[in-house]
């Protein structure tokens, strides 16, 4: 059987893109296609959003995982999901797998690739969402840019089963290692969002290091939240 491209792999999103449907914000984190041997995390992201609507303002979004290294070119990493609204208060209310395949050696082509996988179930609600995600990285000198291309389908008793695509583009200033600006994009059926960003990284020794991402994206249409405010957090050991 013939091995298919990252080529392949997105151009068959590229033809499905146009018919699929999308819920909720996109707006969460760029994906890189690395895998480092032997690594673990501990992983927390958090999601502010402020809007004119009283249904979304304040509304917050928690995420916290750990993951390991399953080899060289493999990532797998389990997640628990909150939601913190102001009517409601703060619940649990998603679990998630993902798996992370770094398809070709850093710098061994013009762009890097990577694909993840992800499988997410609701806690109460008999409601599961599967997706695959196409990630690209360039580099051009000090300048990096990142591609998620991801397509979705949800599916459940307690939901309409429909097919969801996104679009995260990150691109970033390698001034530093410890700081590096830059802008991300997010695009999906309800989410239209542009805002700077600072990522950094720091060493504590022994192999030991945490990554910080901060950011504002603002929203660009109406159906996306008028700032949503977003902090990433690893640490790695």
């Amino acid at each position: 059987m013939k091995r298919l491209s990252p080529q392949h792999y997105l151009l068959g999103l590229l033809v499905i893109a146009p018919s699929a449907l999308a819920s909720g914000s996109s707006i969460d984190k760029v994906y890189d296609p690395y895998v480092q041997l032997l690594e673990k995390e501990i992983e927390y992201r958090t999601r502010y959003e402020q809007d004119d609507r009283d249904q979304i303002d304040g509304r917050q979004r928690h995420i916290l995982g750990y993951g390991q290294s399953l080899s060289d070119h493999l990532f797998a990493e389990i997640y628990m999901i909150g939601v913190d609204e102001a009517q409601s208060g703060f619940s649990i209310e998603d679990y998630e797998v993902e798996l992370k395949w770094q398809l070709t050696e850093q710098g061994e082509l013009d762009h890097d690739w990577g694909l993840l996988f992800e499988l997410e179930k609701s806690r109460e609600d008999d409601i599961w969402e599967a997706g695959s995600t196409l990630i690209v990285l360039r580099e051009w000198g000090q300048w990096v840019a990142t591609g998620n291309l991801s397509l979705i389908y949800e599916g459940g008793s307690d939901t309409k089963n429909e097919w969801e695509t996104a679009f995260a583009g990150q691109l970033r200033f390698r001034n530093s290692e410890k700081f590096e600006p830059g802008l991300e994009f997010y695009q999906s059926q309800d989410t239209q969002g542009f805002g700077p960003i600072i990522t950094g990284l720091w060493r504590i020794g022994g192999g030991k290091k945490t990554r910080w991402e901060t950011g504002v994206i603002l929203g660009l249409d109406h159906d996306t939240p008028d700032v949503s405010w977003k902090l990433n957090l690893e640490y790695e050991f």
